[in-house]
């Protein structure tokens, strides 16, 4: 299926593109999920997947800190996603957001919030390595915002 890369978007009321994140996201320091919201949803999506990444974690594959699967595709607020919908393994293995949390004097960090339009249901909780590999043939569409974050 060829990938359309024009309609979907993923943006927040609490950070711009590439800038960053406040305190009260970061792990250690409240752990509030960002207000997000999905825009421009293509025809045929069956489900809506979020995945929050930080491909700067000093670890092999970085680390992933939200995944969440099952998102009616009519959704567009994500802020109750946590309690709404189906939430797979962070980076840590724990079925649930966690904020930033780089180590201390590591510079900024990126975090990768993805939204993926698919055109089949995600089947389990997998994590974000194994949603990757069997559903990115099912993957119609996807975009990401980005924040900073740095201790």
């Amino acid at each position: 299926m060829p990938l359309n890369i024009k309609d979907l978007k993923i943006t927040s009321s609490d950070f711009a593109p590439l800038t960053r994140l406040a305190d009260k996201h970061a792990g250690d320091k409240g752990n509030v999920l960002p207000k997000l919201t999905v825009s421009g949803v293509p025809e045929g999506t069956k489900e809506l997947a979020v995945i929050c990444h930080d491909p700067d974690a000093p670890l092999a594959h970085g680390f992933t800190h939200w995944t969440v699967y099952a998102i009616d595709p009519k959704t567009t607020d994500l802020s109750d996603a946590q309690e709404k919908f189906r939430v797979g393994p962070n980076g840590a293995g724990h079925m649930q957001y966690y904020g930033p949390q780089p180590p201390a004097g590591h510079g900024d960090h990126h975090y990768y919030f993805w939204v993926y339009a698919l055109d089949t249901n995600v089947e389990g909780t997998p994590t974000r390595e194994q949603f990757l590999d069997t559903y990115a043939d099912n993957i119609i569409e996807q975009n990401r915002i980005v924040g900073l974050y740095s201790n």
